[in-house]
């Protein structure tokens, strides 16, 4: 298995009323920052020698210029090898997608855009505290294809506070009619600490209920797999098998992949490592040849054995019985085959020709499954 090589990049133009992830507004580290990355390649430069995927997150990793971009790139290159056929992958914000941008993006290797649209709606948009607009959107969209990117995603957020399953269809629709090779589609998760949730502590806005966001779930699946996506993941649909995202994959089946930057995690082996969540102590670190290593978990083989399962069973492919019995001397069906009886049985889940395969109800109960 050839690991995958995350870059997170922290920095926003202005938060987003729902992100929980790490990033700051103030861009006066950028340049030092972009520095600081190719200080901690060096770092790894002894324990990973290969790498098929690159994924930009954040943050906003749009903000950059394409020449940070390639910089960031070939020092990549310059401590590690990368794949002839990698996947390279840019989150972007509609707002930033402008035609010299892409252009030099492509020409410098980055053959997979990530376009966080959110919504076609404009009040939506505003109440998430996005900085773009459905023009926006629908421009990036038509610059990028006219640029010739041949792999690109859009981001869509549900369940929101006073949406309807209206609304919500017609961004969907909206976003089904230009045809992207990949969508993912992410019910709003709110964190106490954000805006958003702040404003639902104090009472002033409310969830959809719990019926209405099992029907936004279930219509989104059966709407995007009618118009022929793959519902491979619970969040994430893909037009054919190649436009599968290479890189997320890794997560859901334990390859390795490397973390850099602030908060970003890593994965290898039994071990999972994470980075400091502050640019400043990452700059710190980095400067005094220092690792900016939070903390280390080693995961003992129930753990690896658990998150397997859970894994699993929020991906199309399910869990193959026989791989599973092989890695963790674990017959599922013989110490679990009571309950996975009863959950075949209300249609959550198929076991046939040796696979654990979640419907799509299974999908929109994944969570709950993992507790068996």
């Amino acid at each position: 298995m050839i690991p995958g090589l995350y870059i997170h990049i922290p920095f926003c133009l202005s938060k987003c009323h729902y992100c929980n992830f790490y990033s700051e507004t103030s861009l006066k580290d950028l340049s030092s920052y972009t520095q600081a990355l190719v200080g901690e390649m060096a770092l790894y430069k002894q324990h990973f020698k290969k790498f098929d995927t690159v994924y930009f997150g954040g943050g906003t990793p749009s903000i950059l210029k394409a020449e940070e971009v390639a910089d960031i790139l070939r020092s990549i290159k310059h401590y590690f090898s990368l794949s002839d056929d990698s996947e390279i992958t840019i989150e972007a914000n509609p707002g930033d997608l402008h035609p010299e941008f892409l252009k030099s993006l492509r020409d410098e290797g980055v053959n997979r855009l990530n376009i966080g649209v959110q919504s076609f709606d404009d009040d939506i948009l505003d109440f998430l505290g996005r900085r773009h607009s459905s023009r926006d959107a629908v421009h990036a969209i038509e610059t990028t294809y006219n640029e010739g990117f041949t792999n690109t995603g859009l981001d869509l957020i549900y369940g929101i506070p006073g949406q309807n399953m209206k609304e919500w269809m017609e961004t969907l629709a909206m976003a089904v009619s230009f045809k992207p090779e990949h969508i993912s589609c992410y019910q709003l998760t709110i964190e106490a600490n954000t805006q958003i949730g702040k404003r639902l502590g104090r009472g002033e806005i409310t969830l959809p209920d719990e019926d209405l966001q099992y029907d936004f779930f279930m219509k989104t699946s059966e709407s995007l797999e009618d118009e022929g996506y793959i519902h491979y993941e619970i969040s994430n649909f893909a037009r054919e098998t190649k436009f599968i995202s290479r890189h997320n994959s890794k997560y859901w089946n334990h390859t390795p992949y490397l973390g850099l930057g602030p908060s970003a995690h890593s994965f290898s082996g039994n071990t999972r490592w994470w980075n400091h969540a502050s640019t400043d102590r990452y700059l710190d670190n980095i400067k005094k040849g220092k690792s900016p290593l939070e903390d280390t978990e080693n995961l003992d083989i129930k753990s690896l054995r658990m998150e397997a399962f859970f894994l699993g069973l929020r991906t199309a492919k399910g869990i193959n019985l026989q791989d599973f019995n092989n890695r963790f001397n674990y017959d599922l069906v013989a110490e679990k085959g009571d309950v996975l009886a009863k959950l075949e049985g209300s249609g959550l889940i198929e076991i046939a020709d040796g696979h654990i395969v979640p419907t799509r109800s299974g999908f929109a109960l994944a969570d709950s499954l993992a507790l068996i």
